[in-house]
């Protein structure tokens, strides 16, 4: 759909507006485990992920994701985020699933395969934030990675080649006629025959191609990273917005905005709560848009920011005690307005963002 018809373009971005939230952990504040609902032993059990990812899907959040590294968090532990992603994909219908995972020494070939996988469990709310994580290569096994232009070109040629992986398989490759014996029709794989500084592949895929035909694939970068979803951010709003146009500058599909998120809740102010988090370790937000203070505010700055970008994803200070604000009062007003939209049933996460679904590059090679 055209932006003529559908109106201005701050029309067409708040008829985008996708709300994610970052569910690592206990919340971006390193002291945060001090203020969680529950024993610091059960952040690694299936009952607390289950229930904040109901928690968030039944708030209306667009997707959910969940942070990782190879090498363990400062505090506690992590089962790593596409083990994770998979384990509640059964048991939500609308959220969309993004793991993080480093392109930075893994098999993009495993990677691949794993978040196809992941949206076919997910019957296609997979998404992928393809992260850096220079520091792991002794953990891998490997040479380290020196300078961003040796990390970066790992990370964009991991991204093409899962992007190619994913169009390896037709959607018609799988037959299934029973009568015939005939299951897979050969002709419809392709190997991709990547040849890369640092690796190879030859493919094709193991995984059949995923229900969106690519998985959805967030990143910090921008130009020429093969992205489809930017995430951008700064220390205020002015250099937020700046870096919003700097992404769709850049030529990619959706940009939405990372922000740090503490409320007011009943009983403490979020300045209250930050002081009693602050006096054992202090959070770092030079890095990210911060908000602190009552849901009205937080209203008016996401109704702001819906003007100029596709989207917010939420990190919350506490998640325990953040949550339930953002679903009693922040969501709902914004779904009443009419800024942010609550995903149906049966959607893709390709089809919340509103990107289409990929052609596959190999299908028009073969002579039909």
């Amino acid at each position: 759909m055209s932006i003529e018809r559908m109106g201005s373009e701050s029309e067409v971005r708040k008829s985008l507006f996708a709300l994610g939230i970052e569910l690592d952990g206990e919340g971006y504040h390193p002291g945060a485990w001090r203020r969680a609902d529950h024993e610091p032993e059960r952040l690694l059990g299936p009952q607390v992920l289950r229930a904040r990812v109901a928690a968030a899907e039944n708030a209306g959040f667009t997707f959910a994701s969940f942070d990782d590294s190879i090498t363990p968090p400062a505090i506690g532990g992590r089962i790593d985020a596409v083990t994770r992603a998979g384990f509640v994909a059964a048991v939500t219908s609308t959220l969309g699933l993004v793991p993080v995972v480093a392109a930075t020494y893994a098999e993009p070939f495993h990677i691949s395969s794993q978040l196809a996988s992941l949206d076919y469990a997910s019957r296609g709310r997979a998404g992928w934030l393809a992260a850096d994580d220079p520091g792991s290569a002794r953990t891998w096994g490997a040479t380290p990675r020196v300078g961003d232009a040796d990390i970066r070109r790992e990370r964009v040629d991991s991204i093409e080649v899962a992007r190619r992986l994913w169009d390896s398989w037709e959607d018609d490759a799988v037959v299934r006629d029973y009568a015939a014996g005939k299951f897979l029709n050969r002709d419809r794989l392709h190997h991709i025959d990547f040849i890369g500084e640092t690796f190879s592949v030859k493919g094709p895929a193991i995984v059949p191609r995923p229900p969106q035909g690519q998985v959805v694939v967030f990143g910090y970068d921008t130009a020429g990273s093969g992205i489809d979803v930017a995430l951008v951010s700064g220390a205020t709003v002015a250099e937020t917005l700046a870096a919003v146009r700097h992404a769709r500058e850049a030529g990619v599909p959706r940009v939405l905005v990372d922000l740090a998120v503490a409320l007011d809740i009943p009983g403490a102010s979020a300045s209250e709560r930050l002081a009693e988090l602050d006096d054992n370790t202090v959070a770092d937000h030079a890095a990210r848009l911060h908000f602190s203070g009552g849901t009205a505010d937080l209203i008016a700055l996401l109704t702001e920011l819906s003007a100029h970008t596709d989207g917010v994803r939420l990190h919350l200070a506490v998640i325990d005690e953040d949550l339930p604000v953002l679903a009693h009062y922040v969501l709902p007003a914004l779904l009443r307005a009419g800024i942010a939209h609550r995903p149906v049933p049966g959607s893709t996460l390709r089809a919340n963002l509103r990107l289409p679904r990929p052609a596959n590059r190999y299908a028009k090679e073969l002579t039909r």
